[in-house]
């Protein structure tokens, strides 16, 4: 399986992306800031001058890459779904076949939950603060994972469903144990919970 390389970002104004590694350092620094305090604390609460502070950075330097507070909270949202994907990507990449790919990709979600632990947060978040990229987070991540699985079912991995609908159902699935699992006690699923999730997601899938 090969790693998505292209993954389109949202096209918004209001980001004006970094042209130099100093440039770059700044702004993942104000990306790391916004995603600990808005994670913490909520988008409303949180204002730029508290973003600005844990970056260790200007106010002046926050606007050289963003317009405002929205601005750099959908930024953050893109650089989740990239960063989710990829290291999805990254862990299913060497196994051929499609079943057994879910299982790993599952459980990679869950060690990128527990790593990542605002991200329900900062995902709920976005549904209020700015519905399109919350949206956009959804829709854009079951295209990509739509393809794969009608690759699957070309190659009779698994059987012949609907691949859109079949992605929510899966991303379903990740998103809600992973939020009982690892959101609500920090740990990953014991062994017969896992085996539990696999059964399902296998027989789920099965063709004939």
């Amino acid at each position: 399986m090969k790693i998505d390389k292209d993954i389109k970002r949202n096209n918004y104004e209001g980001v004006s992306l970094p042209k130099t590694r100093r440039g770059q350092a700044t702004f993942d620094r104000l990306l790391k800031a916004a995603e600990d305090i808005i994670g913490d604390k909520g988008y409303h609460d949180t204002s730029i001058y508290s973003i600005t502070e844990q970056a260790g950075v200007a106010m002046g330097t926050f606007y050289l890459y963003f317009r405002g507070k929205k601005d750099i909270f959908r930024e953050l949202i893109y650089h989740i779904h990239h960063d989710v994907r990829k290291y999805i990507q990254i862990a299913i990449k060497d196994i051929p076949d499609r079943k057994e790919a879910e299982i790993e990709g599952i459980k990679a979600f869950f060690h990128y939950c527990l790593e990542h632990p605002n991200l329900y947060a900062l995902i709920r978040e976005a549904e209020f603060v700015d519905i399109e990229i919350f949206k956009w987070y959804y829709t854009n991540f079951s295209k990509g994972y739509a393809e794969h699985l009608e690759d699957a079912m070309e190659k009779k991995q698994i059987k012949q469903m609907d691949p859109e609908a079949l992605a929510f159902c899966l991303m379903g699935i990740s998103i809600f144990t992973g939020m009982r699992w690892t959101l609500w006690e920090q740990k990953l699923p014991d062994e017969k919970q896992l085996e539990t999730i696999r059964e399902f997601i296998l027989k789920g899938l099965a063709p004939g």
